[in-house]
């Protein structure tokens, strides 16, 4: 996507960032959250304008890791936190808000040279620990960033294994970050990884195997529990493929017959959220 005024701006100060010595996050962060603030606290239309504001931001922050061929995920997790922040501070932040800039931002990186798995990672784990101080729920977040995951990378022909496996991690690693219950958020990511596989008829088999490897290996490098982890993704993946319908259910219940890094995931009944 071209730039607007914003994501230029943003562009190049984050070009300064990552070329200094600070804190990259937190320097994206505050150039990302004064420019979104500042552009809605103008605009006529703020809930129409916020998604815009928001997708050019982020993509004016991949472009200029892209140009410096440096690793996106620290400038898409200050970008996204940046946003939520931004956008927070003007009106409500929504899961589809959180959606759709991930999903575009995720189908810019074809076009800027970055990593679209790095991306997944950093805009995923930057919408999770953003809960920790704005009204977002951990919930919205997880399920916002997953959905807008997979549309993107489905857009743009990116791996679904790769991209499912990246954002059940990354939702992990923020939710261990603020002290969140990483188990519950994981849960909530494979909801939103399902959801958006059903939205744009990707494959639930894949994206749900993709969802359990993440977590799993996550967990196991964080000292959590794998199984755990892992039941928490296939519970929230079948709550999600029931809403998908079609062979959504039977695509996650082949997946939990298997057993995936060593173990084997359990749907937990019933599908009640704290069950």
């Amino acid at each position: 996507m071209a730039l607007g005024d914003i994501g230029k701006k943003i562009k190049d100060s984050v070009k300064g960032i990552v070329g200094g010595a600070g804190d990259i996050v937190e320097g994206t962060v505050e150039t990302v959250r004064g420019a979104v603030s500042g552009t809605l606290r103008g605009a006529g239309d703020v809930a129409k304008s916020a998604v815009g504001a928001a997708a050019d931001a982020v993509a004016g922050a991949l472009e200029a890791v892209g140009d410096l061929g440096e690793s996106a995920l620290s400038v898409a997790k200050g970008a996204m936190v940046g946003v939520i922040k931004g956008v927070g501070e003007v009106t409500t932040v929504t899961a589809g808000v959180i959606s759709d800039t991930v999903r575009v931002a995720i189908k810019g990186t074809k076009s800027v040279g970055v990593e679209a798995t790095e991306a997944v990672s950093g805009l995923v784990q930057g919408a999770i620990t953003s809960t920790k101080d704005t009204a977002l729920s951990l919930e919205d977040a997880a399920v916002g960033a997953a959905q807008g995951a997979i549309g993107g990378a489905r857009a743009v022909g990116v791996n679904l294994v790769d991209t499912a496996q990246a954002a059940a991690g990354a939702t992990i690693k923020g939710a261990q970050e603020i002290g969140g219950d990483a188990i519950a958020a994981v849960r909530s990511t494979a909801k939103g990884l399902v959801t958006g596989a059903g939205d744009v008829a990707g494959d639930v088999t894949d994206v749900t195997k993709g969802a359990i490897t993440g977590a799993v290996l996550t967990a196991r490098d964080l000292g959590l529990s794998a199984e755990e982890a892992a039941s928490a993704v296939a519970t929230g993946a079948m709550e999600a493929a029931e809403e998908v319908g079609g062979g959504a259910v039977g695509a996650v219940t082949g997946v939990t017959t298997q057993t995936i890094e060593g173990v084997k995931a359990v749907v937990k009944q019933p599908f009640a959220k704290g069950a």
